[in-house]
C-alpha cells in the first residue's frame, strides 16, 4: 500500500491529538447516528459540531455558571474539580456529543444518568441556604449559560450570518435537552433566551470562591494540548464574557491581546475543520427533528 499523502498524515494526526484530549483512553468518538434525538444539519448539530467554538464556549459558559452559589457551592462540596478539572470538561463534552449526535436511546440513557447524580447533590450555602442541583431555577442558569456561550462562540469562529430562525430552532432543539434535566424557565428563541438570561442575572454573586474557580479553570491546560492552545481558549472565554460577569470574576478584558488570540482561534478552527472534513454549510435546515 501506497504512502499517505503529507496532508492525509497531518489530517490523521490533527484529528487522533484532538480525539485523544476529549475521550479516555481507549474511549472511543461519539458517532453520529441517524436516529439521534435531533436531524443532521439542524442547528444544534452544526453549532455542538464545532471544536474551536464549542471548547470556548465551554469555558465562559463554565465560568458564567460559576457566578450562581447554589452551582458554584455544587461544585466545591461535591466535585474533585481542583484535581480533575479535565476529567469534569471531558465528561461534559461527552454528554453534549451523546446527547446531540448520538443514538436517542443512548441521549436518554445520559440524561437520566446526570439526574441520578443530580439527586444526590445537595446541602447549604455558607450562610445555611439550603440548595440541591435539581432545583430548576439553577438549573436553568446552568443551562442558559451554556446555551448563549455556545451560540456566541459559533457565531464568532463559523458564521456571523447565521439567520435569527436557525438562531431560535438552536435554543427550541436545546431546550429538549434542558427540559429533560428538570430546568425551568427554559428558552425557546432568541429573545426568551436574552430575557431569561437578564432575569437570572439577579441570582448571581461574585465571591472569593468564584474568582477562585474561575482562574483554575482559565489555567489548566488539557492533557495532550500546547500550553499556547489554553492561553488562546482562555483569553477567547473571558473576551467574550459580559463586562459585569467579567467585573464579578476579578477578570480584565483581554484588550490588545485578545486580536492575536481571536486569529489564533479562528486559524485554529479553519484547520480543525479541515482535519474533520466539515465543510462549510450554507444551509440550515429548521425544521423539527
Amino acid at each position: 500500500m501506497p504512502d499517505r499523502p503529507p496532508s492525509e498524515r497531518l489530517r490523521a494526526e490533527l484529528v487522533r491529538r484532538v480525539r485523544a484530549v476529549f475521550n479516555e483512553d481507549g474511549q472511543q468518538p461519539v458517532p453520529p447516528s441517524e436516529e439521534a434525538l435531533f436531524a443532521r444539519d439542524t442547528p444544534i448539530r452544526l453549532v455542538h459540531a464545532d471544536i474551536v467554538g464549542m471548547m470556548v464556549g465551554g469555558i465562559r459558559g463554565l465560568l458564567l455558571q460559576m457566578l450562581h452559589p447554589h452551582a458554584l457551592q455544587g461544585v466545591l462540596d461535591h466535585s474533585d474539580f481542583r484535581h480533575d478539572m479535565h476529567g469534569r470538561l471531558r465528561r461534559t463534552a461527552r454528554f453534549i456529543a451523546v446527547t446531540t449526535f448520538g443514538h436517542r436511546d443512548d441521549a436518554r440513557a445520559a440524561i437520566d444518568r446526570v439526574n441520578r447524580i443530580h439527586r444526590q447533590v445537595g446541602g447549604t450555602l455558607p450562610d445555611g441556604t439550603p440548595y440541591s442541583a435539581r432545583d430548576p431555577r439553577t438549573l436553568a442558569w446552568v443551562h442558559v449559560a451554556e446555551a448563549t456561550s455556545f451560540l456566541a462562540a459559533y457565531l464568532r469562529y463559523v458564521r456571523p450570518g447565521l439567520p435569527h430562525a436557525a438562531r431560535d430552532e438552536y435554543y427550541r432543539q436545546f431546550a429538549v435537552i434542558a427540559r429533560a434535566l428538570g430546568a425551568d424557565p427554559v428558552p425557546e428563541n432568541q429573545r426568551e433566551a436574552e430575557a431569561i438570561f437578564r432575569e437570572l442575572r439577579a441570582d448571581l454573586r461574585g465571591s472569593a470562591e468564584a474568582r477562585e474557580v474561575a482562574r483554575f479553570v482559565l489555567t489548566q491546560r488539557p492533557e495532550a494540548a500546547p500550553a499556547a492552545l489554553q492561553a488562546t481558549l482562555a483569553a477567547e472565554a473571558v473576551t467574550l464574557l459580559p463586562p459585569f460577569a467579567r467585573s464579578m470574576l476579578g477578570l480584565e478584558r483581554p484588550g490588545l491581546a485578545a486580536l492575536p488570540a481571536r486569529a489564533a482561534a479562528w486559524g485554529m478552527g479553519t484547520t480543525l475543520r479541515w482535519a474533520f472534513r466539515q465543510g462549510p454549510r450554507h444551509r440550515v435546515k429548521t425544521d423539527s427533528p
